[in-house]
């Protein structure tokens, strides 16, 4: 049976399609996933990612503890309400999950994490866990992301005086308090906005005031291209427990000093860097007609890899995906679609941020 957020009822009022994901009934979309992609690309949309978890740590011993769970660093993070994107890793280098952690001050930090993989990390985590840290699972609360150039001059409408100020004050991933909510300044679509985590008993009147003030909803398939298009992973997809970040685009997630800070995970990397990686993660644009999918085959001139996303560009009105292919130089590549090879050029993301394309057709 699948589970349901608080805002369930609010999806289906506004003709939400919805959908099994990772166990919650979600909306796919609204009528029209395309519109929904360029409502964000272009003014303001909103979504509910309450599905996902939020995971607060508190005791002397947290920044400690992170720092070993963690292939980022959370010492970067020198002031309140500072986010840093990480990976966590287990003992092979692989990816358990891609996740946000915030920084309240020493003692105390929060994380999200994917709805997908939240009883596995949870168990991971909990089996790391040094005594003396009180660790939380925040199933109390509701979270909304507001995405688009107008995405928080309209959310702010929809605050307190209050609210609206602190959240006026906020820097590029960032977040702050407001009593029981948490306003953050971060994103999954390559658009400014606000990721917004409210007491559930609060969340549905906080979504008919976007409402109100003119956020149209997305649903699940508008985030999926806006994230490709932006030039974000997706876990399960570019990668997994069974791919080390940097087979998956995401190197810049390890932070490599201090030399001895000994995080979960980086007696593996260390040997796979000396032994050489592999593997390549690349941006693939499609240039023959078709639509890209996951799992379908890559043969370049260094040899045979796979696409681990794929899906439709509306903002570039091309095939656009992601895929991990062998070392080497080249920049055109097959994509083998209905058994039929189809060409190809190897880019580097993102493919569209802030309104726009980020490369030439």
């Amino acid at each position: 049976m699948t589970k349901q957020t608080i805002l369930n009822q609010a999806h289906r009022d506004v003709g939400g399609k919805m959908v099994d994901f990772a166990g919650w009934d979600m909306p796919l979309h609204y009528g029209s996933q395309k519109d929904e992609h360029h409502q964000v690309r272009n003014d303001a949309g909103m979504f509910d990612v309450s599905h996902m978890t939020v995971i607060d740590f508190k005791g002397a011993g947290s920044k400690a503890f992170l720092q070993r769970l963690l292939s980022n660093d959370i010492a970067k993070l020198k002031t309140s309400g500072k986010a840093l994107y990480s990976c966590m890793l287990n003992d092979d280098g692989g990816v358990i999950d891609d996740l946000i952690i915030y920084y309240i001050d020493d003692q105390n930090y929060r994380m999200v994490v994917n709805a997908g993989t939240t009883d596995k990390d949870v168990a991971w985590i909990k089996s790391q866990l040094d005594d003396g840290i009180d660790m939380s699972v925040r199933e109390d609360l509701a979270m909304i992301a507001i995405q688009g150039p107008n995405a928080r001059d309209k959310a702010m409408q929809a605050m307190t005086e209050e609210a609206r100020a602190i959240a006026a004050e906020l820097n590029i991933f960032v977040g702050a308090f407001y009593g029981d909510w948490f306003i953050a300044r971060t994103g999954y679509t390559g658009e400014d906005g606000f990721e917004i985590m409210v007491p559930e008993n609060e969340a549905a009147a906080f979504w008919n005031g976007l409402l109100d003030a003119g956020v149209k909803p997305a649903g699940l398939g508008a985030r999926d291209t806006l994230r490709l298009e932006a030039g974000m992973n997706l876990y399960g997809l570019d990668m997994d427990e069974t791919t080390s970040p940097l087979e998956s685009g995401l190197g810049w997630t390890i932070a490599w000093e201090p030399a001895d800070r000994d995080f979960i995970g980086r007696s593996a990397l260390v040997k796979q860097k000396a032994d050489g990686v592999k593997m390549r993660f690349v941006g693939v644009l499609l240039e023959d007609k078709g639509v890209m999918r996951s799992h379908q085959k890559v043969v370049t001139p260094e040899g045979e890899g796979e696409l681990t996303s794929g899906g439709f560009s509306p903002t570039l009105n091309r095939s656009i995906g992601f895929a991990r292919v062998p070392k080497g130089e080249s920049t055109t590549c097959e994509i083998e679609i209905r058994n039929k090879p189809l060409r190809a050029s190897i880019v580097k993301p993102p493919f569209a941020r802030n309104g726009k394309a980020c490369i030439e057709l």
